[in-house]
């Protein structure tokens, strides 16, 4: 199942560069803005509640399509970029392990744990689901 999900990310994240080939921007910036998303992290500054909340809302697949989606309507191509950018670079996380985030901390994520100090779960928790708790903040 995992290798069927990273495969679906990558599709994903080839679709934005699809769309993005589509848009009246050099090639370039579709690099130089891929990680912009991340800025979301500087809420752990603040918190670890903040943290979650920020990070979310901007890899949250559903805001990307949203904010792209009203570019398209509105014909504004940085609003499209926007969503792009956004999409894609969830996408290309998910594809890499780090999923939406837990209030609990930055290595707590709806696809697992993240980091060098990560607990597995064991297979009877996996199957009954009892390895996590709580939901993802994005409320």
């Amino acid at each position: 199942m995992k290798s069927l999900l990273k495969l679906e990310e990558a599709a994903q994240f080839a679709l934005a560069l699809v769309l993005f080939n589509q848009l009246p921007f050099a090639w370039w910036w579709f690099p130089a803005l891929l990680l912009l998303p991340d800025l979301s992290m500087l809420g752990y500054l603040i918190n670890p509640r903040i943290g979650a909340y920020a990070y979310n809302f901007f890899h949250h697949k559903a805001v990307a399509v949203a904010v792209g989606v009203v570019g398209f309507l509105l014909a504004s191509q940085v609003l499209m970029l926007t969503g792009v950018m956004l999409f894609g670079h969830s996408a290309m996380d998910r594809l890499f392990g780090y999923g939406l985030k837990y209030p609990d901390g930055f290595a707590s994520t709806h696809l697992g744990r993240i980091g060098k100090n990560t607990v597995k779960p064991t297979d009877e928790e996996l199957r009954s689901g009892t390895h996590r708790v709580s939901s993802p903040s994005i409320s």
